[in-house]
């Protein structure tokens, strides 16, 4: 176990609170703040402890500079609405104008640094900003594993030069993720979507060494199609990684499903004509951009006898509404099975959204490339990082 929070002693200690809030901002909003709300639990703890929390996210893609695109005042205004505490903006993350503001603060609600990647050493883990970060407080406190598997200044730096702990949500995350991975409650039922098998090749060998069952959909399953010799038309698929689906199907056995009918189109596009097919016989100028209704029927028996279940990546082009019908058939399959359900980041999440099924789920978590490395059994830098209790 790492150490927590409330391990710590912070009454009247300025604590750096690494948060996740890389959120979607459009005209000046934001647009969704599952990320800011799931931090909140963590910011509260503090609060209610006495302490002073500084907290410090990076938003966007800048290119370690300001840019007026990525500052952090809409998720300030964001946070003021939801925390109904004063939230300090700063207009910098560190420097002089945040030493002299830190001092001059009343110690009441939380302080915001500005966006973490304006500065380029950010992602370069740079040590003299590490040292700048570390030395605005006296506690670190690590609460976003969406950027777990990132080692920067933020999230390996601070931790190395100040007394650290994870966070409410890290704790959470990885105590589910744990549970998948370790002692998952059986059958265990493993769902992997997405476009591409070398994007999950990694985590496909990890699941098969736990779970009783994984289903396949999504673009990646096209690969294997074509490995078994299907007709796969104008479907995505990755020659290099044949060999390594015929591989996987090989050693999983019966316990790899593959979809058994497919939803075509000739072209990925709202309105496009499309009918159902068997797997086998995709029409040449076709390509399969959903799984289909008897794959759904499939998948939703395997997902109503799971105890357990892990889900990464949609069923097809979830976004265009015509080839969403085999990710909401699978969302809501998990959303019912009364399973222990872990929903890993991304595009499933959007799709659980969508479908407001998220109180239904035991956990979603807010790291999709995090949690897929989780998964993978590779080690994060921002997890490894923090001290053992």
């Amino acid at each position: 176990m790492k150490r927590s929070v409330r391990d710590f002693d912070s009454r009247g200690k300025r604590v750096l609170v690494r948060v996740d809030f890389n959120v979607p901002v459009k005209d000046g909003e934001v647009t969704d703040d599952t990320r800011i709300r799931r931090a909140l639990p963590t910011i509260n703890y503090l609060l209610s402890e006495g302490a002073r929390p500084v907290l410090i996210s990076h938003l966007g893609r800048p290119k370690g500079e300001p840019d007026p695109k990525y500052v952090m005042d809409p998720v300030a205004a964001r946070l003021r609405e939801l925390l109904g505490q004063p939230v300090v903006k700063l207009d910098a993350a560190v420097g002089p104008e945040v030493v002299e503001a830190l001092e001059d603060w009343d110690g009441e609600g939380v302080v915001l640094l500005e966006n973490s990647r304006f500065y380029p050493g950010e992602t370069k883990k740079d040590p003299g900003l590490a040292d700048q970060l570390a030395s605005l407080a006296d506690l670190y406190v690590d609460d976003a594993f969406g950027a777990a598997h990132r080692a920067h200044a933020t999230t390996v730096g601070v931790a190395e030069r100040l007394p650290a702990a994870a966070g409410r949500l890290m704790e959470e995350e990885i105590e589910y993720l744990d549970q998948v991975l370790e002692h998952p409650e059986r059958p265990f039922v493993a769902i992997l979507g997405g476009a591409k098998v070398s994007d999950k090749l990694g985590v496909i060998e990890s699941l098969l060494q736990t779970a009783d069952t994984l289903l396949i959909g999504g673009a990646m399953g096209f690969t294997f199609f074509e490995a078994l010799g299907y007709e796969i038309g104008d479907s995505l698929v990755e020659d290099d990684y044949l060999e390594e689906a015929k591989r996987l199907m090989e050693e999983a056995g019966d316990r790899l499903v593959l979809p058994v009918d497919v939803v075509v189109a000739g072209a990925m596009e709202e309105g496009a004509e499309s009918e159902t097919v068997p797997v086998d016989s995709i029409p040449p100028s076709k390509m399969g951009l959903d799984i289909g209704p008897e794959t759904v029927a499939l998948f939703e028996v395997h997902i109503a006898g799971a105890s357990t279940i892990f889900w990464n990546g949609p069923m097809g082009v979830f976004e265009i509404d015509d080839f969403a019908k085999g990710t909401e058939g699978v969302t809501r399959a998990v959303a019912e099975s009364g399973a222990t359900s872990v929903v890993g980041g991304g595009d499933s999440v959007a799709a659980v959204n969508k479908l407001g099924l998220e109180d239904r789920m035991s956990h979603i978590s807010t790291g999709g490339g995090a949690s897929l490395e989780y998964v993978e059994g590779k080690e994060l830098p921002g997890i490894a990082v923090l001290p053992e209790e």
